[in-house]
Formats: structure tokens, sequence, C-alpha cells
């Protein structure tokens, strides 16, 4: 018989300061699939606990949705469960986590897609006024910060998937090059090459930032 996701608080946890994974954060994370795979709520909701604010916080990344980010997340850790029986420990835990939420946050990209191709030949057909440009102070440090912030998350949810993937799970996520081929099916090689081409995109884009 197919299992119910249990109902679990998952965004309710203080966000912990992203470290990478070790050897025995693996472990751990096999022992709970294990426990999972028969059922076991209890080690479902510490895995939750475990992973979740790196889930919610790459798929923000990627997406510029908070709220869609936790939507996905639910999904995410719903598939986990699911497929707990099924999974097996060929690679590390975190790369067969993310490789799901990769396959997802795309899923979720082409939807959007297509929804702005529509979205933007119905707005062909309508007329309408154009707002005032709303006014206000000159920012003070806090708002510069949280603008300048905001311009580079801009920058990099407009990378290609691939490219944006690779940003997102090696500078936020702390993932070595290795893991993140695994999540993306390509070699070490190729993760390279994808990181060089968004760091000379941002760059260019992020220039008058830098100050050069």
């Amino acid at each position: 018989m197919e299992m119910t996701a249990p109902k679990v608080g998952l965004f309710d946890m203080p966000e912990p300061t992203t470290q990478p994974s070790t050897d025995l954060d693996n472990e751990r994370d096999i022992a709970l699939m294990a426990r999972i795979a028969v059922g076991d709520e209890s080690a479902f909701r510490d895995l939750v606990e475990r992973h979740q604010h790196a889930v919610v916080g790459t798929i923000a990344k990627m997406l510029r949705d908070p709220i869609e980010a936790e939507d996905l997340a639910q999904q995410v850790f719903l598939r986990i469960w699911k497929h707990a029986k099924r999974w097996r420990p060929d690679a590390k835990f975190t790369t067969y986590l993310f490789t799901i939420t990769r396959n997802l946050v795309y899923n979720e990209s082409r939807r959007r897609s297509r929804r702005k191709e529509v979205s933007a030949d119905e707005r062909q057909d309508e007329k309408g006024y154009e707002p005032a440009a709303e006014t206000r102070s000159e920012p003070d440090a806090e708002v510069a910060r949280a603008e300048m912030h905001d311009e580079i998350d801009s920058v990099i949810a407009s990378l290609p998937e691939a490219q944006r993937t690779a940003v997102v799970l090696y500078s936020y996520e702390s993932l070595p090059y290795e893991e993140i081929a695994e999540v993306l099916g390509v070699s070490v090689s190729s993760v390279k090459s994808l990181l060089f081409r968004a760091r000379s995109t941002l760059r260019d884009k992020l220039s008058h930032l830098l100050g050069y």
C-alpha cells in the first residue's frame, strides 16, 4: 500500500548557516532514509529539518519566489517519502536531494515561460494607462544593500538553467564540483566551464557594483 506523507511543519525552523556536508552527515542521512523506507514518520521529520532550508534557499535563488520555493520544497520531500523504498545510497543523499530539486525547478521554470508567453499575447490586446512612477526618499544604507542583493539575485536568476544551478549549488550550498556534476548529469570539467561562464556574465552585468 502506498504511504501517505505525514504532515510536517517544514518551514518553522531557524535558518542555519550552510556548511559543506561531511561523511558523517551522509551516514546519518542514509540511516534516516532506511527508517523512512519502512514508514518511520519521525525519521522523515528529522530529514526534513536537516535539509529544508537548503532546499528552500536553492529554489528561492533559482526562481526568485520565496512562496513558490516553500511549495516546491514540499514536493521535493514528498517525492523522497514516496520513493524511499526504492532509493539506494549509490551516491550522497544530498546529490539525490538536489537532483530532485533541480528537476522540479526546471519544470516550474518551463511552465512559467509558457505562461509568460500567453500573458504577453494577452497584453497586446489590452489597453490601459501606465501607473505613475512611485516616488520615495533616498534609500538608506540598509535599503541600498537590499537593492544590491536583489540585483545580484536578479542576474543569477537570468542565467541559463545549468549555469544558474551550478552557481547556486557551488556558492550557496557549498557543494563540490563532483557532486554538482552528478546533480547536473555532466562532467566535472563541464561544471567548471559552467561556473566560468556564469562568473563572466556576473562580472559584466554587475561591474557597476564591483567598481570596474
